[in-house]
Parts: C-alpha cells; sequence; structure tokens
C-alpha cells in the first residue's frame, strides 16, 4: 500500500508583506521559498515549522479565502505565550478547551483563513 504524507494545506492571500508580517514575523514559520512564473505573476509560496507545512497563494483558482486547518502543537499555551510575547497588533489569540478533548487557539490571518493550533488535553 502506498504511504502518504501529512496534507499542505493551500491558503489564499492577496499581499507577500503582509502574509510575511504574518506568518514568519509573528506565527515564526520559515519561509522555504517564493515562486512566480513572471515578474508580475501571482505569488506562490511555502512556509514551514517543523512539520508544519503551509502553501501561500496569490493564484485565484488556487483556494479561496476563508479557509480553516487544523495544526496539531505539542503544547498550545507555550505557542500562546510566545506569540503573546510578540505584541502582533491584529491578533490577541485565546485558548478554548474544546469538548471533544482539545485545548484550542484560533487565529484568523490577515486575508481570512483560520488557523486553528490545537492540543490533546491528558485524560
Amino acid at each position: 500500500m502506498t504511504t502518504m504524507g501529512p496534507p499542505a494545506p493551500i491558503l489564499r492571500i492577496f499581499d507577500e508583506a503582509t502574509a510575511t508580517a504574518f506568518h514568519r514575523d509573528f506565527l515564526g514559520f520559515r519561509i522555504d521559498w517564493r515562486h512566480r512564473f513572471e515578474a508580475d505573476a501571482p505569488l506562490d509560496m511555502q512556509v514551514s515549522r517543523g512539520a508544519c507545512v503551509l502553501h501561500l497563494s496569490e493564484h485565484h483558482g488556487d483556494c479561496c479565502p476563508g479557509a480553516a486547518t487544523r495544526i496539531a502543537v505539542d503544547d498550545v499555551d507555550a505557542l500562546r505565550a510566545e506569540l503573546s510575547a510578540k505584541a502582533y497588533r491584529h491578533a490577541r489569540p485565546g485558548i478554548e478547551t474544546m469538548p471533544w478533548g482539545t485545548r484550542d487557539m484560533s487565529i484568523r490571518d490577515p486575508f481570512g483563513n483560520r488557523l486553528v493550533f490545537t492540543t490533546a488535553v491528558s485524560a
């Protein structure tokens, strides 16, 4: 049987500088690569942090703004503390304990996409 790796969600973006400020400077992702077919063509960009990989795209047909993706983290409280220390003016995320046994921190990016960082609650 063929082995599959983790999915890499594609999220719609509209501005490279804004996406970089959010994903790299605030969330701490590394920019792996940027690609444009021509200088004035839409941007494709991959960002990663640990094993989490996201594709960001300015291409109209790739995806729609307003997507949501869940990202498992080992300690959502530590991530919240890290992000809160940056005092990012567009997001002050909180953590919510969910009835299905996770603690979730939901953050909307500047383009309306929702990233939900989640940690399973120990029984």
